[in-house]
């Protein structure tokens, strides 16, 4: 399978990237150093890798990278610090999300493009009526006034679902909203929910 990644030298990222690597898959991302990522993994033969920022390359760039890519995996956050959080860009995210799907839907792919977003744990599916407590309803209203990315996570996801939907021909889309995230070196048990 080839996999396009995006984000693929952050934390989680770069474990996925592992991951695909050691299946036997090939990896294409897009990091602005090459050097982000370890040597192992960058000089793997199934990688290829091209140094850019992911929103600064054109339509055509982006299009030509995930030809042939039979999925995409957004891992994209913003960093955790003043910069990171209130800094430019403002909708990483989203805009990248956006992007990627465009692409996708460019290069008129045979098959449906599986494109996994991973998001946050208290954006809800609102195509699924989830229910919130009023606590829960309080902490995100603050997320998304205290913390830009929470609303860049959001707009992202709803975009998958309002503009991509559930029925397209060119992407399949699951947008995971991870409970807690650890770096552990092994993958620790985990549950899914639909």
């Amino acid at each position: 399978m080839n996999v396009f990644i995006a984000g693929s030298t952050g934390a989680t990222g770069k474990k996925l990237t592992s991951e695909l690597l050691e299946r036997g898959h090939r990896v294409v991302t897009v990091a602005r150093s090459k050097n982000s990522l370890p040597e192992e993994l960058r000089e793997h033969p199934n990688m290829t890798m091209t140094e850019a920022s992911l929103l600064d390359l054109s339509d055509a760039e982006l299009q030509e990278l995930i030809k042939g890519c039979d999925a995409i995996a957004s891992t994209l956050g913003h960093n955790i610090s003043f910069k990171g959080m209130y800094g430019q860009p403002r909708r990483l995210v989203a805009d990248a999300t956006r992007r990627l799907c465009e692409a996708a839907k460019a290069n008129q792919p045979e098959n449906p493009v599986k494109f996994v977003l991973m998001n946050t744990t208290g954006n809800k599916n609102r195509d699924l009526d989830e229910k919130q407590s009023f606590g829960e309803k309080v902490v995100v209203g603050l997320l998304r006034v205290l913390l830009p990315p929470q609303s860049d996570n959001e707009a992202a996801a709803d975009y998958l679902r309002t503009q991509i939907g559930q029925n397209d021909a060119a992407i399949e889309w699951v947008a995971v909203r991870p409970d807690g995230l650890i770096d552990e070196d092994a993958v620790t048990e985990y549950t899914l929910h639909p």
